[in-house]
């Protein structure tokens, strides 16, 4: 069955070097956490906040060595008071494990992005 898994993850800055060391560390915690194979995975979609434009994300993927699955790359609403630099990532991934057995990650900024997953942790707006 197809299952999606959810991370995000946030960078200090719209550099092409910072998305893809943010993605790439994302991406890492998303597969060994779950074991996800790339002979598994259906898709993947990356979205970024419109304040990072210095590159693609996906990148990040095709540097891990996933040469075969197919990346999309999309940009997120310009949300007021969202998390700014957010980078998110859906892998849509062919297992047998159940919804509770799936391990969603959040990191950096993002964590305030799933209160219920990360409690102590809250979306600060500048004024």
């Amino acid at each position: 069955m197809c299952r999606g898994v959810r991370g995000a993850t946030t960078t200090t800055e719209d550099t092409a070097e910072a998305i893809w060391e943010r993605t790439r560390e994302l991406m890492q915690a998303l597969i060994e956490t779950n074991g996800i194979d790339e002979d598994h995975v259906a898709s993947v979609i990356f979205t970024t906040t419109p304040d990072l434009t210095a590159a693609f994300p996906a990148k990040a993927a095709r540097d891990l060595g996933w040469h075969r699955t197919a990346l999309l790359g999309a940009q997120e609403m310009a949300v007021r008071e969202s998390i700014p630099l957010c980078i998110r990532v859906l892998i849509l991934w062919n297992t047998e494990r159940t919804l509770d057995e799936i391990q969603h990650i959040y990191m950096h900024g993002a964590t305030a992005l799933r209160p219920d997953l990360y409690p102590d942790n809250k979306i600060v707006v500048d004024e």
